[in-house]
């Protein structure tokens, strides 16, 4: 769940002669995340998704990440409606910046990102839909450029993130958790536990040595850390989102 490439398909360089007459149209539909049911969550997005979403630990080893719940199973995202609509406030970045995406050339002579797209992504056209990647002269757009700084500052912030991450994993603060959720008594479907995930353990937060305490506080990660622990109180909220997931499912199946 940590990866970064979770919904990209076909991602490519964006290259001036190959995707001269390319233009992306985004909008208010999110169908493309419906399967996802867990994202990435970046640092700098903790507090302003701690008011309606879970956020988590997940991963193994290095790869251990923050991530928010958006369902209870793989292939379900009750943050969906049924027009492909967000059903919440807070759209996490790591959809907000789709079709866009880092790629690193990982050679020890270059070690540079190259922003990419997915073409896979059913908004990319040559028919002039939505905003345009380049102009007539072959130049990179405004919007193109924006979303190269957006996609800058979502790779640091991932990195900042990381090590965030790889910290608390140090001070052994993290621990494996599961979640119960009754999305409605008369239904089994609606009745889901979800594992695989990891938490912060506040008793060993509190007890952590002054200094040690001191240095979290310096890097914002004791911050983090306790508004990770106030969305948990989320999961009743979760329920009731997956209630009405599952209604939906329901009378599409039948």
């Amino acid at each position: 769940m940590a990866k970064q490439m979770l919904i990209y398909e076909n991602a490519v360089p964006i290259s001036s002669e190959r995707h001269r007459d390319l233009s992306v149209e985004t909008g208010k539909d999110w169908s493309f995340a419906r399967e996802l049911n867990s994202v990435p969550l970046l640092a700098a997005e903790f507090a302003p998704a701690a008011g309606q979403h879970v956020i988590v630990f997940a991963g193994e080893g290095d790869q251990v990440f923050p991530v928010i719940i958006l369902g209870a199973r793989p292939g379900l995202n009750a943050h969906i409606g049924e027009k492909g609509e967000w059903l919440t406030d807070y759209v996490p970045a790591f959809l907000r910046r789709y079709p866009f995406v880092f790629s690193s050339n990982a050679t020890p002579e270059d070690d540079k990102l190259t922003l990419c797209i997915d073409m896979s992504f059913s908004g990319v056209n040559t028919d002039g839909r939505g905003e345009r990647l380049f102009d007539s002269q072959g130049e990179r757009t405004e919007y193109l450029g924006r979303m190269l700084t957006f996609s800058n500052g979502f790779q640091a912030q991932f990195e900042r993130t990381k090590a965030m991450t790889h910290r608390l994993r140090e001070l052994e603060l993290l621990e494996e958790s599961r979640a119960e959720f009754h999305a409605g008594a008369n239904s089994e479907a609606a009745q889901a536990t979800m594992g695989g995930f990891m938490t912060v353990n506040r008793d060993k937060l509190r007890k952590l040595p002054g200094d040690v305490l001191e240095e979290l506080n310096r890097t914002d990660a004791l911050e983090l850390c306790h508004l990770h622990l106030h969305s948990l109180s989320n999961l009743p909220r979760m329920s009731q989102r997956l209630e009405a997931a599952f209604a939906a499912e329901e009378q599409t199946t039948h």
